[in-house]
């Protein structure tokens, strides 16, 4: 029986933010605990039930993400400071052409999410992407639209991230069909919602980067670091990353080289590796004593704080509609109504989605309520790759005030909640429904 109350409930607590963040201006970290609060107490948890979903959430959330934001903010901020930054912008638009820049950060991103977690690269490269805004003078979402595409494409549809692993676990679905429904979905997606969106958005949307990222007169007078210094700072924590990926199909599990790499290739242990390398780096070819590299760090630090509650806050909010299983009524509500198997996937993922916020727990979620209509209408192998595509497209869909996503986006490209979803939601919509049209003309052949 499908849960009214609860239902109601969800769409409540979703409008109530929507108002607190939009229209009163409330601070997106009280508009989210408020808000949390609220739906907790309506959804008919007990009060204390309420506390701990909110404390779980945000602890979930931040134990992974403070320390990934806090490394990656010291170590773009090393990169800005000791002139790294310009000299990857130069040697991009030089080597790429103005015209074409943007067609490369969406590759860029494309490719390097598929070994990193969609946070961590846009961490990692979103220094480049205000180098880039400063040396152009263009709107900062001329660049970061591209790049954001590609790393939000493979995020969701190309494993070995977590979400497309765990939907053909689910299904049963082959991953080498994932992996190229995947990539033939993905490309007319990151097409679309990359250089062609983002070059229609920066026309309409003049984003600023933000003041510390700002150029301005140096602070300490010293020679810039090569381009090649600076590339090995930046791959360094991806290659250490992807080599924990591969590690399983190189070294058996019991291996001390496995144990190794896994431990070296953990997004916490690759940024802090990367982030001293840097210092290392900067204090012998930029002549950056320890004092300065201190204050470096400190002002790198600043900004992320923000982000980092507002994240948690984002997590926690999350965490309350899962607790209160509002993801799952969503989902029965689409499961009685008759929609091709394709399109039901979608949907469910799509809602789910957007009631909750998190891309994967929509992916996980979809799965499982597909996973028995399967055993009643068996598909071919190809068929659950496409179901897998579709799934992971509907959970894409119209990332806004509940996903951590939109609020990590928001405050590194120092965007307010509307300009960001106009921007960034649009752009995840624009995934979403690519990625479905993928999937329907796929079905058509398999």
């Amino acid at each position: 029986m499908l849960d009214y109350n609860l239902l109601f409930v969800a769409c409540a607590g979703i409008a109530l933010l929507l108002f607190l963040v939009i229209y009163l201006r409330t601070p997106a970290f009280l508009a989210l605990i408020i808000t949390s609060l609220v739906v907790g107490l309506m959804s008919g948890l007990q009060p204390e039930q309420v506390l701990t979903s909110i404390k779980d959430g945000m602890g979930g959330t931040l134990g992974f993400v403070a320390i990934v934001v806090g490394l990656g903010a010291i170590l773009g901020q090393i990169l800005e400071s000791s002139g790294g930054v310009e000299t990857i912008s130069n040697t991009l638009i030089k080597t790429f052409g103005k015209e074409k820049i943007q067609w490369s950060l969406g590759l860029t991103g494309f490719l390097v999410a598929i070994p990193v977690f969609f946070d961590v690269a846009f961490i990692i490269l979103a220094p480049v992407l205000y180098g880039l805004a400063n040396k152009s003078g263009r709107s900062l979402l001329y660049y970061a639209i591209p790049l954001l595409a590609g790393l939000a494409i493979t995020h969701s549809f190309i494993p070995p991230t977590p979400g497309p692993i765990a939907v053909a676990e689910l299904i049963n679905a082959d991953l080498g069909w994932v992996i190229l429904f995947g990539t033939i979905a993905g490309i007319p997606a990151m097409i679309i919602a990359g250089p062609l969106f983002g070059k229609f958005i920066a026309r309409r949307i003049h984003v600023l980067v933000p003041p510390a990222h700002q150029s301005g007169k140096a602070e300490v007078d010293q020679n810039q670091l090569s381009f090649q210094w600076v590339i090995s700072i930046v791959l360094l924590p991806l290659i250490l990353i992807m080599t924990s990926t591969l590690s399983p199909f190189l070294f058996s599990p019991e291996s001390d080289a496995y144990t190794v790499l896994n431990f070296l290739g953990h997004p916490f242990v690759a940024l802090t590796v990367a982030t001293v390398f840097a210092m290392l780096i900067a204090n012998k070819k930029c002549k950056l004593g320890k004092h300065t590299l201190l204050d470096i760090a400190n002002k790198g630090l600043e900004p992320a704080g923000v982000v980092i509650l507002i994240t948690g806050a984002g997590g926690a909010f999350k965490q309350l509609l899962v607790d209160s299983g509002v993801g799952n009524v969503l989902a029965e509500m689409l499961v009685g109504a008759q929609f091709p198997i394709i399109i039901l996937g979608f949907l469910i993922a799509a809602v789910t989605r957007v009631a909750q916020g998190s891309a994967t727990v929509a992916m996980i979620t979809a799965a499982g309520l597909m996973a028995p209509i399967l055993e009643l209408a068996p598909m071919s192998a190809a068929g659950l790759g496409v179901l897998v595509i579709a799934i992971s497209s509907g959970a894409t869909m119209l990332s806004h005030v509940n996903d951590s996503g939109f609020w990590l986006v928001s405050r590194y490209l120092g965007m307010d909640e509307k300009d960001t979803l106009k921007s960034w939601t649009v752009m995840t919509t624009l995934i979403s429904l690519t990625g479905l049209a993928s999937c329907i003309v796929l079905s058509v052949f398999v």
